[in-house]
């Protein structure tokens, strides 16, 4: 069973309970969440469960019907998170709504081909270094690896690259020496149920891998999980590698229908191989992309750079080149299912902050971050869409994104809510509110009359819609921002095209202003937030020396009658002045819906940041997925 804590349980209280469990033959684990504190019994249940609820301190206690205990639901409704440091001080969480991917080959055959290995495969957008050292084979005569020397080798390329090393233990007697340099134990197949070793691996308190034995039930891989989280490891990720079915076609037969069930019976990560599965190069790429479409939180591939002579799995191993390939398929594969995908963050010190926005040069987002970092040493970084700006923050490439969030005339930038939804590990640092004043651009010697075609970014040609309806026999084209539809102009050379765009890109783009302020109203303002990654969002305000005045949440409302309401309650119970609600759809969930929500912090007197901790605490518990998206300072307020 699960006994739910009282918020305010103090220690004597825990210890009274503990005494209490462990009297009636049940061990203990207590964990302690971001909600809850909750202490996971383990044991024959021959008791009534009122005896426990009626202690001082506890808040409620769940009963767990699974013959696994802590891996199941009733113990975890949310998706845990592993995660896993690397040489660069960067956290690669495996789960929740990210996708991972891990590669490299079947063994360390020596330390140039693992070095070489290793940069390409950082390069290519792998997370973590997989290979193995200690290699059990079937046959007494095949090579068993390179030991500790290959170790060693695996454990230099991976602290060189940024890459966190995963390797097979296939025995207990080798944690003392592999323990030092190993980031993730893995556990092959074959070992599923070798519970000396789970125990045993379990207690290091590593992250561990849990690959499927090829004729294992999905209760008893749970059952192998259960060992090493009741053994001391807190994260545990599973492995659907492929089962033994009467099928010859392919090595295994990769059992993709075992990631939707295990997600409705498990809280723990869910990855793919199918590299043992398939067992044949040519058919690996598409069962990866399989993999992330069935929903797994990650996969992982054996690559080699010349597999015909591999020592070890040379036919299952893809190439470099087509590793490179199937993340490019990935990456586009990604937004669809409302995932995004886990890089290294790159290891180039940097003189200036990189700030990246959406569109080219002259864009309203370039004069945002002029006018938010005012005479800081900054650099803006054009990409080319608002989720590349996310992506660029998450690996490392900007050190900040300037994104657009509302317009006081268009409204909402809805593709935005949907990326923070996507981006979990993006938090908002800062804000900016921007005076657009749209112009209409044309080439040399065009004027009004010559105008047939007008380009521009939709909120652009939203906020110029009075202008526009005057001019009906014109033709709108939506541009990726209102500065690329004065480079597309520029380019295009012909005066039947025009531009909506800052008056600063006439000069940029040798454009002539056709018309000036031709927005609807003068008062169109948008605002931008400045966003960071998690692990460098303390650094901004600092630097800043701002005091926050905004929050801003994102949440999903449990399905019952008054759900929204409960969550919305929680503010007016916190004193505090919601400013913004707004509802997305979320992808694959037909009439399910996301909600972003803004509170206004200026009366808030006590400390801020504790008093968001509480008031997050409190929302989470009302609502479903709930995250606080940043603390912050909103200059309009």
């Amino acid at each position: 069973m699960v006994v739910v804590l009282k918020k305010d349980a103090s220690e004597s209280e825990k210890n009274s309970i503990r005494d209490f469990l462990q009297s009636k033959n049940f061990k203990i684990n207590e964990i302690v969440g971001d909600e809850d504190t909750v202490m996971a019994a383990v044991g024959k249940m021959a008791m009534d469960i009122r005896e426990v609820e009626i202690l001082p301190g506890v808040m409620k206690v769940i009963p767990i019907s699974k013959p696994y205990k802590m891996a199941s639901r009733e113990f975890k409704r949310d998706d845990s998170v592993v995660e896993i440091s690397n040489s660069r001080g960067q956290i690669i969480k495996v789960g929740g709504g990210r996708l991972v991917t891990i590669a490299g080959p079947g063994a360390v055959e020596s330390r140039a081909q693992i070095m070489d290995l290793a940069q390409r495969l950082s390069e290519g957008g792998a997370v973590m270094l997989r290979a193995g050292t200690f290699k059990p084979r079937s046959s007494p005569y095949s090579f068993q690896g390179l030991g500790m020397e290959g170790l060693r080798y695996l454990r230099e390329a991976g602290d060189k690259y940024g890459l966190p090393i995963v390797t097979e233990i296939p025995s207990p007697e080798l944690i003392s020496r592999m323990n030092d340099f190993t980031d993730v134990y893995q556990i092959g197949s074959r070992n599923m149920q070798d519970f000396d070793l789970l125990r045993k691996v379990g207690a290091t308190g590593k992250p561990v891998i849990l690959k499927r034995g090829y004729t294992a039930t999905l209760e008893e891989f749970l059952m192998s999980a259960e060992y090493l989280l009741a053994s001391g490891t807190d994260d545990v990720i599973l492995c659907e590698r492929g089962i033994r079915t009467f099928e010859h076609a392919t090595r295994n037969t990769l059992d993709l229908s075992a990631i939707p069930v295990l997600r409705s019976l498990t809280h723990l990560p869910i990855i793919v191989d199918p590299s043992p599965a398939v067992g044949l190069r040519e058919k690996i790429p598409p069962m990866v992309l399989a993999s992330v479409a069935s929903g797994a939180d990650g996969v992982m591939v054996e690559v080699h750079s010349e597999p015909e002579k591999a020592l070890v799995g040379g036919a299952q191993s893809i190439l470099p080149e087509q590793f490179d390939k199937l993340m490019h398929d990935i990456e586009a594969l990604a937004p669809v299912l409302g995932k995004a995908v886990a890089h290294i963050m790159q290891d180039s010190p940097r003189e200036r902050i990189v700030c990246a926005y959406s569109g080219k040069r002259g864009a309203y987002a370039e004069q945002a971050i002029s006018r938010y970092f005012d005479n800081s040493d900054v650099t803006a970084c054009a990409v080319d869409s608002f989720g590349e700006i996310f992506q660029s923050v998450v690996d490392g490439k900007a050190d900040y994104g300037m994104v657009p969030v509302e317009n006081s005339l268009a409204g909402s930038v809805y593709q935005n809510y949907d990326n923070f939804s996507r981006f979990k590990d993006v938090t908002i640092v800062g804000s900016v509110t921007l005076n657009i004043r749209h112009a209409l651009l044309g080439v040399r010697g065009a004027s009004l009359a010559d105008v047939r075609s007008v380009y521009s970014h939709p909120q652009g040609l939203s906020q110029c819609k009075k202008f526009l309806d005057a001019h009906t026999d014109w033709l709108c084209i939506d541009s990726a921002s209102t500065s690329t539809a004065a480079e597309q102009v520029s380019r295009l050379g012909e005066k039947s095209n025009a531009a909506i765009a800052s008056e600063v890109n006439a000069k940029l783009y040798g454009l002539e202003v056709l018309a000036d302020d031709i927005e609807d109203d003068p008062g169109n303002f948008t605002r931008f937030v400045v966003i960071a990654s998690a692990q460098n969002a303390g650094s901004l305000a600092r630097r800043m020396n701002e005091r926050p005045n905004m929050a801003s949440f994102i949440f999903k409302a449990k399905n019952e009658p008054g759900a929204l309401v409960s969550v919305l309650s929680v503010f007016q119970d916190f004193n505090c002045n919601l400013t913004r609600l707004e509802s997305r759809p979320i992808e694959g969930q037909p009439w399910q819906y996301r909600f972003y929500a803004d509170a206004d912090l200026r009366g808030v007197e006590q400390n801020v940041y504790e008093y968001v901790d509480r008031l997050t605490s409190v929302i989470s518990e009302k609502a479903q997925d709930a995250r606080l998206l940043g603390v912050y300072s909103d200059a309009r307020r």
